[in-house]
């Protein structure tokens, strides 16, 4: 198959695909653990270059012990680092989540905030960061969650020809529904995590190959 070189094109395989991916992977629910807003920021901000499942052992101390913004804004460095070194680039994560506490705390009275504009105001929040909160606590879909797996997918079905996130995350909202920006980006995730492995992807024993541009390509 040749990758699609319109956005009508590009459009017409997003919808093509959908469905597939819809009955291989019916179930939305996101992977990090999480009951309010303020965790789901924080385990999100834990999950980069980190496994869901070890940012899960992690947080399931880190919650009880940091229950609110003010915990976070008012911690030890030292000990926020030693809690979150499991996850991986601790001294980072650290910073940034005594950061987001701290702003939460002066800008918005201790809450997480319900806009893109005001989330990317937080330390260690990004676009792929702001999208998961905005989409899985809040229901409000203005974009997409551009991940590693996302980027990988969808360049490897023909949806986008970019590499970087931000032009990656606005192909996908020009050739993606609106309704689909969220369960399209959780089930590419889901994909890439199953099926479409970064090194050797199964093309063999995927079952959307016959939509897939890159399909059969990876030796």
């Amino acid at each position: 198959m040749r990758r699609p070189r319109t956005w009508k094109a590009r459009s017409e395989l997003a919808v093509a695909l959908s469905p597939r991916l819809a009955a291989l992977y019916p179930d939305l629910t996101i992977s990090l653990d999480w009951e309010t807003p303020l965790q789901l920021i924080v385990a999100t901000v834990l999950s980069a270059q980190c496994t869901d499942e070890r940012v899960n052992q992690v947080t399931r101390s880190l919650f009880p012990r940091y229950p609110d913004a003010r915990a976070y804004a008012d911690a030890s460095l030292d000990e926020l680092k030693e809690a979150v070194r499991p996850t991986g680039f601790f001294n980072n994560k650290a910073r940034h989540l005594q950061g987001l506490g701290r702003r939460l705390v002066e800008a918005y009275g201790g809450q997480v905030p319900e806009t893109m504009e005001d989330l990317l105001t937080l330390p260690g929040v990004a676009r792929k960061t702001a999208n998961v909160v905005l989409s899985n606590a809040f229901g409000i879909h203005e974009g997409v969650v551009v991940d590693t797996h996302v980027k990988r997918v969808t360049h490897r079905f023909g949806l986008t020809n970019e590499v970087d996130p931000p032009k990656v995350e606005k192909d996908l909202m020009r050739v993606l529904s609106p309704e689909e920006w969220h369960p399209f980006a959780w089930r590419s995730i889901l994909h890439g995590r199953v099926v479409c492995h970064a090194r050797k992807p199964r093309c063999a024993e995927c079952p959307v190959a016959d939509l897939c541009v890159s399909a059969g390509k990876f030796g």
